[in-house]
């Protein structure tokens, strides 16, 4: 007789490493009232993880900081994103992200458009459903 466990997995955290941690902490705050809710620093301080939260779920953006990285990181062809859904008026967050200059990529057909943050990572923004 063969046994086989059912796995249940749950998401955690996403991480983007960052050249600039305490520039990409004001941009998360800032542009999508992301906070800091744990940090970790090596013994020998050669990087910083810093997790920033919504308050709502227990999902992470962990931001990480390596002291010997050198230049910026290559996102690939970045095809690949996070997204936030942003409670209130849609279009003031919009409005706040186009006077920060973050926006990146509009779909007005579909409702959505793309901010980019310090590092040069896209994330969507929707409306709460």
């Amino acid at each position: 007789i063969q046994f086989i466990m059912e796995i249940k997995g749950r998401f955690d955290h996403f991480n983007f490493n960052v050249i600039d941690l305490e520039a990409s902490i004001a941009f998360y705050g800032k542009a999508l009232g992301l906070k800091e809710v744990k940090r970790k620093v090596a013994p020998d301080e050669t990087f910083i993880l810093v997790y920033l939260g919504d308050g709502k779920t227990d999902f992470t953006l962990e931001l990480t900081w390596l002291r010997d990285r050198e230049g910026a990181y290559d996102l690939g062809e970045g095809e690949f994103h996070l997204c936030l859904r942003v409670e209130g008026d849609y279009e003031q967050v919009r409005e706040q992200h186009r006077k920060m200059g973050c926006i990146c990529y509009e779909n007005t057909e579909m409702g959505l458009y793309f901010i980019s943050d310090p590092d040069g990572y896209w994330i969507e923004i929707l409306p709460v459903k």
